[in-house]
């Protein structure tokens, strides 16, 4: 066999794009998005991204060149995520919540040529220009703007909007031919870490890499054809977790709201008659909580990830209709890698012992080729006894090509064949692994490693609680001991009293893992993707100062 060669035919780059040109074909007349009276079908919005990618190629930006988004889940934002792309460059989503220094310094770092710009953002990003120093060259700016303020460009003495969103679609080739990755290795998106626990880093990924984590994560969540699909998972968050290519591939529906509130999801869930969402388990805990919540018409998917989801939550949820996968990924495999795939036998359960094991991450998917809990110091995968603790690593296909302009971080992750996540994990002894924490959140007291997770988990198990994290408080005797951060429920009274939520942990956790204190809040303090800001926290802890717990023994 050794005259048997790839060639032309059978090495054509793989790229997610090929899906939209497919789905124009497959679903033309069926709807693709919908926000508030405005409904697209896949044929339009073929269209429309074809002529987008037009404007911006003939702006001669360069190819590979990057080009940012800042905007929340509307129809011009999912059709950015192809025609940027399909223009030869490199799409790059910016968190909206971000403040205009720190997106000015993404913006330099990834030398942006073009930003697409929300109208009501536009401030924010006209001040992160105006923070660029001017030796270095400021991007073109583009008003995505609302039907009843199309033109209102507000200009700003040195950097104003060049046009329209509407206008480049209005004005664009329908027929433009676009551009096909060179080599399925190429770049095609840059999407900045959520700094949750560091500073923001630039994950690269490939043509090839999104390819594969999207037909990895529709297989790996039994996504049907045609479903409805409700965006409460921010697009700049991973892009949407591969699910803005993946609705394509299927020919779904995309229902985009501009921000989540509980009251307009359960509408859209009922007007729509919505079959999948996604989002970090806060999102899960805000739906439980909704004072008007009613069980659902019918079950609605819901994949969760971001963090592990306490089994209260899960529980609560799933008495709505909610059918809740867990799975876990990070930026930099572009989406969900490890997922709790059920058994069948596990449906005979109680209702308490089935979340829990929802709560696991589980095993790797089929487009991931390991996972895996390594001792990080000595590289040895760590017992199967669900106890001991190690690293989580991945290799795949999905992973990243790297972190932009920074090769030390690089290298320091993706080593000996593995991407070290710096999440903690145990292996169960039925291969299922499962997170307690990432690496900088474990508490070490008196010698005695705490997952910041179980704890929370307690917490959450009390009717009062609604949120929870936890974190180290340095302490004078142990070094330091667990502290937790509360939110309570709505229509819970004063707060109760610090001593009680200590006991009620005691009753169900190890004395060493009970948090020494308590600090209620009217909300914790999050990303724009719902993971709790735990940095803040530990600052806050920081300066309460050491506690001192001698005389408590």
């Amino acid at each position: 066999m050794d005259q048997l060669k790839p060639s032309s035919a059978n090495s054509c780059p793989l790229t997610p794009l090929t899906f939209l040109e497919r789905a124009a074909v497959v679903y033309g007349d069926c709807p693709s998005v919908i926000y508030n009276h405005t409904t697209y079908t896949w044929s339009q919005t073929y269209n429309r991204c074809l002529r987008v990618a037009s404007a911006i190629s003939s702006l001669e930006i360069g190819r590979n060149a990057v080009v940012s988004v800042v905007a929340p889940n509307i129809p011009a934002m999912y059709e950015l995520q192809f025609a940027v792309p399909m223009a030869g460059c490199v799409l790059n989503n910016i968190n909206t919540r971000l403040d205009a220094r720190t997106i000015a310094v993404l913006l330099r770092h990834g030398e942006s040529r073009m930003v697409f710009v929300d109208s009501q953002l536009r401030s924010l990003v006209l001040e992160s220009i105006s923070l660029i120093p001017p030796q270095f060259q400021p991007p073109i700016l583009i008003l995505i703007a609302d039907d009843d303020d199309e033109g209102d460009f507000t200009p700003n003495p040195d950097y104003y909007f060049s046009d329209t969103y509407e206008n480049l679609v209005k004005n664009g080739d329908p027929e433009f031919k676009w551009v096909v990755p060179e080599n399925e290795s190429d770049p095609m998106t840059l999407n900045y870490t959520s700094g949750t626990t560091s500073s923001p880093k630039g994950v690269v990924h490939s043509h090839r890499s999104i390819f594969i984590i999207t037909f990895d994560s529709l297989i790996n969540w039994s996504v049907p054809k045609q479903p409805v699909y409700l965006w409460t998972l921010p697009m700049f968050h991973s892009n949407g977790w591969s699910y803005t290519w993946g609705m394509a591939a299927v020919g779904g529906t995309n229902i985009c709201v501009r921000k989540f509130d509980a009251r307009v999801v359960y509408a859209a869930i009922n007007s729509y008659r919505v079959t999948h969402m996604c989002g970090a388990p806060v999102i899960l805990n805000m739906l439980a909580n909704y004072p008007r919540a009613r069980p659902l018409k019918a079950a609605v998917e819901f994949l969760t990830g971001g963090a592990p989801p306490p089994a209260a939550v899960v529980l609560r949820t799933e008495s709505l209709g909610f059918v809740v996968s867990h799975g876990y990924g990070l930026t930099e495999v572009a989406g969900v890698v490890v997922s709790c795939a059920w058994k069948s036998k596990w449906n005979d359960f109680p209702a308490a012992e089935r979340a829990r094991l929802k709560a696991r991450q589980g095993v790797r998917t089929l487009g991931l080729t390991e996972a895996d809990v390594v001792d990080p110091k000595s590289g040895e995968s760590v017992k199967r006894d669900g106890l001991t603790m190690g690293e989580i690593v991945l290799r795949g296909g999905c992973l990243m090509l790297g972190y932009l302009k920074n090769q030390e971080a690089t290298s320091k992750c993706m080593k000996n064949g593995w991407l070290y996540t710096g999440d903690v994990g145990v292996m169960h002894s039925d291969g299922y692994l499962e997170i307690k924490d990432r690496s900088k959140d474990i508490i070490i007291t008196g010698g005695e490693n705490v997952s910041s997770v179980e704890v929370e988990s307690v917490l959450y198990s009390n009717p009062a609680v609604n949120e929870a994290a936890v974190v180290a408080r340095p302490d004078e005797y142990w070094g330091e001991t667990p502290c937790a951060f509360l939110s309570l429920k709505e229509g819970v009274g004063p707060n109760p009293p610090e001593y009680e939520m200590i006991e009620f942990c005691r009753a169900r956790l190890p004395h060493y893992m009970v948090p020494k204190t308590v600090v209620f809040m009217a909300e914790l303090p999050k990303t724009a993707t719902g993971k709790v800001q735990k940095f803040t926290l530990r600052d806050i802890a920081n300066k309460m100062g050491a506690l001192a717990t001698a005389s408590r023994m």
